[in-house]
């Protein structure tokens, strides 16, 4: 199926959400630019050496962890749909003098612009919505892991994406294993204060963890573990509580909001 006016759309929003989410406090990159790290404790744990290791991170938006695993000592590599984040990712890494490298295109076209393989390949938060159909994804990261390459992605809880965040209160909407893509329009994205608002038009898939699971081990993966967590170090949810860690939980505590997995590519 050919989800080119999926794609497109959505790539417009993220190139307009690009200059804004650079501004925003969200993103606080006068902080980064300091030395603060933008990742979190699930992947720092999951992931606590990379010094000295190739990494490649899927979706990376304008950069910041890529830069931050620079930090860290790997060799990175990310790469995004959105030409404008990119552009705003190069520009970050040479301002900081670091090593890493930044490349447009679709996720699932990768492996037509890089023959290299990683020791790692990364994905985080908000990723795998924007993807219509996980088998070619998951091949593709078995494609550009070398043999015992670690496959990491933490990632928001379906069970999250099935209200309709749109309306007040939030509403159960979409399904959990949703086929059909799921559009939305809205003013406004997840960073903006009252002053700064974009038009937002977005395509979005919903993928069960069966679906996460079975794609990834029917790409030649093993999985290492699958770990579910009430707590999101992001408070984009309504109605969160802040933890005395710092991290963001539902008042009822009735469903996760996160999710991990980590796998491996067979020696």
């Amino acid at each position: 199926m050919n989800f080119n006016k999926e794609f497109d759309t959505n790539r417009q929003t993220w190139n307009k959400k690009a200059e804004v989410h650079a501004a925003s406090e969200f993103y606080d990159l006068e902080a980064f630019r300091e030395g603060h790290s933008s990742l979190n404790k699930y992947e720092l744990d999951a992931l606590p050496e990379v010094a000295g290791k190739s990494l490649l991170h899927l979706q990376c938006h304008f950069g910041q962890d890529t830069l931050s695993w620079a930090r860290k000592g790997a060799a990175c590599t990310g790469i995004d749909f959105s030409e404008k984040a990119i552009e705003i990712a190069q520009s970050l890494n040479r301002e900081l003098q670091l090593n890493a490298s930044f490349l447009c295109c679709n996720v699932l076209d990768v492996s037509e612009y890089i023959s290299e393989t990683f020791d790692i390949v990364f994905t985080s938060y908000g990723v795998i919505g924007w993807i219509p159909e996980l088998l070619p994804w998951a091949k593709m990261i078995s494609e550009r892991l070398k043999p015992g390459g670690i496959f990491y992605m933490v990632e928001f809880h379906p069970i999250a994406w099935m209200f309709d965040y749109l309306q007040d209160p939030p509403v159960l909407r979409y399904g959990y294993q949703q086929k059909e893509p799921i559009y939305e329009e809205y003013e406004g994205s997840y960073t903006e204060d009252a002053e700064t608002k974009i038009l937002s038009k977005e395509y979005g898939w919903n993928h069960g963890l069966g679906e996460v699971v079975t794609a990834l081990t029917e790409a030649g993966l093993k999985i290492e573990y699958l770990k579910e967590h009430p707590a999101s170090p992001y408070d984009i949810f309504p109605n969160l509580i802040k933890t005395e860690d710092g991290m963001y939980e539902r008042v009822d505590g009735l469903f996760p909001l996160v999710y991990e997995i980590k796998a491996v590519k067979s020696e």
